[in-house]
């Protein structure tokens, strides 16, 4: 679902008559994204964004066919924001708010998995396919078409890296934030499958961080699947303590496991190569990239 969107996939924005709704609809609509519609418990409201306003997912959808959303849903109402777009046969939900309880990131990922639906999140800043379309809030500056794939657990992070790639006039394929929590939709390994298959992407930037497993187990499917592109990592968190939360929830090391060596291991172990700052990755992209 992630590979195949374009600026004539159908989208609609939950929580659109909302400040943050509202606005970032509007700079999706802007950037291209085709915005069809939203929903709103405030039914009064019947236009936000220049786009309909719906009171529910399935009435959205049986108006303007979307299949992608972007829930701007507080924190303790994602799930039910989930559940209304999952119902109604959307196959693309991404959600952008922090801190969403644990036990309904559980909760969310047993409902897209039983819809076969693809959920980006919990908190996450959102993906695009730069010059087709953006779902959720990653600077236009920072989006360039180009070559290489980025996933990422940073927000911040990507945002300087693909600001740098676009900068030197190569750009991305995909950008998909996968998010720092702990439970989420999508994660590192997901996409793998994802960017071999994109005929736009060369090459593959992970930007990870300490803490968890998620590196390791990109490095083991990327040896499993067979390294068929290239495949660069950053890894943030170098100076982490061990029991601290450095960030994001899932950004926590205990003993060895989750360190900055764990996870540098195993991905060169894999055949990826791996760099201790910004300025060598992009380095790397723009004078070493074996696809140059």
């Amino acid at each position: 679902m992630i590979g195949s969107l374009s600026r004539a996939t159908p989208v609609i924005v939950q929580g659109i008559t909302g400040r943050m709704g509202r606005s970032h609809a509007a700079l999706m609509r802007a950037y291209g994204t085709n915005i069809v519609g939203g929903t709103s418990t405030r039914t009064e409201v019947k236009d936000a964004a220049g786009v309909p306003v719906f009171a529910s997912c399935a009435e959205a959808v049986l108006a303007t066919g979307a299949v992608a959303s972007v829930a701007m849903a507080p924190p303790e109402e994602t799930w039910t924001a989930v559940q209304d777009a999952v119902a109604a046969g959307i196959k693309l939900v991404v959600t952008v708010a922090e801190g969403v309880p644990l036990h309904d990131t559980i909760k969310i990922g047993r409902a897209v998995r039983r819809a076969g639906a693809v959920w980006v999140g919990a908190s996450t800043p959102g993906l695009a396919i730069p010059g087709e379309c953006k779902l959720g809030f990653l600077p236009d500056v920072c989006l360039n078409p180009g070559r290489f794939g980025i996933m990422s657990k940073s927000g911040t992070l990507s945002y300087e890296v693909g600001y740098r790639l676009a900068r030197e006039g190569l750009g991305q394929s995909i950008w998909v934030g996968v998010g720092g929590d702990p439970v989420k939709g999508v994660r590192f390994a997901d996409m793998l499958p994802v960017f071999f298959a994109d005929p736009r992407t060369e090459g593959i930037i992970l930007i990870g961080e300490v803490g968890g497993a998620e590196e390791e187990e990109c490095a083991e499917a990327y040896a499993r699947l067979g390294a068929h592109k290239p495949l660069l990592a950053l890894i943030a968190g170098r100076e982490a303590k061990e029991g601290v939360s450095m960030g994001h929830a899932g950004a926590l090391v205990h003993g060895s496991s989750g360190t900055l060596a764990s996870k540098t291991t195993q991905l060169m172990s894999a055949g990826a190569i791996v760099f201790g700052s910004i300025d060598s990755l992009i380095d790397h992209c723009v004078h070493g990239f074996a696809g140059s």
